[in-house]
């Protein structure tokens, strides 16, 4: 079946989260995996409970608070490298198959668009590094609304936009909690299991699971 709209979460859907440690693992030290995924893990902590409290700090700040979270819980890893690695995240690389799903879908004539937690200073940056300019026709940021998914209101933002029901929308990504979110809402969604993780929220299942974005066009 084709749809109207097809949306992207950003990081870990498209964009590699863990490029940017990847890229200074040297002089980040023999741990940085570790404090990869502890900077991965809180950034998302931060958003939710900022969300539930309604006290708003754009993701950018969160990114850079969860990284001195990570750099105290693991000591051995170079601090020095905070900038390079808050620089290396401003320019994420995205996966390899990314610009080719993206160029077909765009080829069928429906919308392709994000939709992120991420700052509009942060997704113009990676959208631009990974060249996907021409591919994507809008970028949909929390930053309008002060709050984070999965407040049904995020995935408004495209609805509202495109002036579509939500069962017209097919929607991406690599979060389980973001796809339960996003099929609550109504649309068609298809998770991204690039870690290859057990399932979970089984009354909000995905329409389709895939290891990576072959097969969504």
């Amino acid at each position: 079946m084709a749809y109207a709209a097809y949306v992207f979460d950003a990081y870990g859907t498209l964009f590699d989260v863990h490029a940017a440690v990847r890229r200074h693992a040297d002089a980040v030290g023999p741990e940085g995996q570790q404090l990869s995924e502890l900077w991965r893990s809180k950034q998302l902590e931060y958003s939710w409970t900022r969300a539930l409290m309604g006290q708003w700090r754009d993701f950018w700040a969160l990114t850079e608070e969860a990284l001195d979270h990570a750099f105290e819980r693991v000591p051995s890893a170079d601090k020095s490298q905070r900038a390079n690695l808050l620089d290396a995240y401003f320019k994420l690389d995205c996966y390899p198959e990314v610009p080719a799903v993206l160029k077909a879908l765009k080829a069928t004539g429906a919308r392709v668009a994000i939709l992120s937690n991420g700052s509009v200073a942060m997704l113009d940056s990676a959208v631009r590094n990974a060249a996907l300019d021409s591919v994507i026709d809008d970028v949909f940021s929390v930053d309008s609304l002060q709050t984070f998914k999965t407040d049904p209101a995020v995935y408004d933002l495209v609805t509202t936009r495109y002036r579509l029901y939500p069962d017209a929308v097919s929607f991406q990504s690599s979060n389980r909690w973001d796809v339960a979110g996003a099929t609550k809402f109504g649309f068609r969604t298809i998770w991204i299991n690039r870690a290859r993780m057990p399932d979970e929220y089984s009354d909000l299942s995905p329409s389709l699971i895939l290891p990576d974005l072959n097969g969504v066009a």
